[in-house]
């Protein structure tokens, strides 16, 4: 790959730039395409329906009901931390609990049924943390309209990102009376400076379009274009091996650089690209 992408790549040439000279905005261009070229075959390689076996998004995949897979969705993006298999085998048993039907538990468990996640854990996520949310997942949809209404009821058509959108949620998920403190943490906070990577997964899950039958795009109010890239280890060290990001820290400000520069191969569409990076980092060495 041209070994000059991080000096040249982005912005996309302009011809109009007067510092640029026409050999520099050649090579400019060629790395811009070149980076490009890779994004894409890998996207078109790895946003396929086989992906979904070994991935969280598995989990969703089991519902045909728009309110099972945002609330599994939710819950399983939430513990996505860790080895990919232990998360995938926590969430279904997570789904277990609830009888496999996510929705109905949410909105009619009584106590005897809320105990059924007694002993769950994952990792420093437990039943506590489980219990709480799904009292608060039924407030959302009893007083606010569903997860959908609680995100895209903060963005704004004119905003460039979801950060306001993550920020209006967490704060409605976080105000029920029996959600008990220690669970915060486990809702992101970009707010705080964090780059809100399994909220933005989650996000880019029930956004972005069914067009390969990966993610599932079932929300409203809230456009592909505005999703911020899930920034983790992996995303992050193909992203600056790549001249895409230049933030030593895996954070918000990191997470917003790499999906400005994203734009700039795909404007509608940037997080599209968060198959290419995973993919060249987990599967393909990328470091």
């Amino acid at each position: 790959m041209c070994g000059l992408i991080e000096a040249f790549l982005l912005p996309f040439p302009n011809a109009n730039e007067p510092s640029l000279d026409g050999r520099h905005l050649k090579i400019r261009y060629l790395c811009y395409m070149e980076l490009k070229a890779l994004l894409d075959e890998k996207y078109a390689e790895y946003n396929q329906p086989t992906f979904i076996e070994e991935d969280p998004i598995r989990i969703p995949h089991q519902f045909d009901r728009k309110e099972d897979i945002e609330i599994s969705g939710f819950l399983s993006a939430l513990i996505a931390w860790g080895r990919r298999s232990m998360i995938i085998q926590n969430a279904e048993r997570l789904m277990e609990r609830m009888d496999w039907a996510p929705h109905q538990f949410v909105m009619h468990a009584n106590e005897d049924e809320l105990g059924r996640l007694s002993g769950f854990v994952h990792r420093t996520f437990n039943e506590v943390d489980a219990r709480g949310l799904v009292l608060s997942l039924r407030s959302v949809y009893e007083q606010h309209g569903g997860l959908n209404q609680i995100f895209a009821a903060g963005i704004s058509p004119d905003d460039e990102d979801v950060y306001h959108g993550i920020i209006h949620a967490r704060e409605i998920l976080l105000s029920h009376p029996k959600l008990q403190g220690r669970t915060h943490k486990h809702v992101a906070n970009p707010a705080k400076g964090s780059s809100a990577k399994r909220i933005n997964m989650y996000l880019r899950w029930m956004v972005r379009p069914n067009s390969a039958g990966v993610d599932f795009g079932i929300w409203e109010g809230i456009s592909p274009s505005q999703l911020i890239c899930p920034l983790d280890v992996h995303t992050g060290n193909v992203a600056r091996a790549l001249g895409l990001l230049t933030r030593k820290q895996n954070d918000w400000k990191a997470a917003s650089e790499l999906t400005q520069n994203l734009r700039a191969f795909h404007p509608e569409d940037p997080v599209r690209y968060d198959f290419s990076l995973f993919a060249l980092g987990v599967y393909e060495g990328v470091k």
